[in-house]
């Protein structure tokens, strides 16, 4: 039974992954614009994207540190 479940899951992420490359590959091939401008404008929100899920990232380590040694203190560890 949990391996159906597990299974299930994975079939989905991996349709999320495929329909979104193939959505992207669609998206790019019928764009309006240039290829150069195109690409200028993918790094662009590919750079704002990782500086976004760096800082984000940062701040939940943050709040996970904080977490476990408040637990320490309150189980005095």
């Amino acid at each position: 039974m949990y391996y159906e479940e597990e299974s299930g899951t994975v079939g989905f992420l991996a349709g999320v992954l495929i329909g979104a490359l193939i959505g992207a590959s669609v998206a790019f091939l019928t764009a309006p614009q240039s290829g150069r401008r195109t690409r200028r404008r993918l790094l662009q929100a590919v750079s704002t994207a990782k500086e976004t899920a760096t800082d984000r990232w940062e701040d939940l380590a943050d709040e996970v540190r904080s977490a476990v040694d408040a637990g320490r203190k309150r189980i005095k560890i």
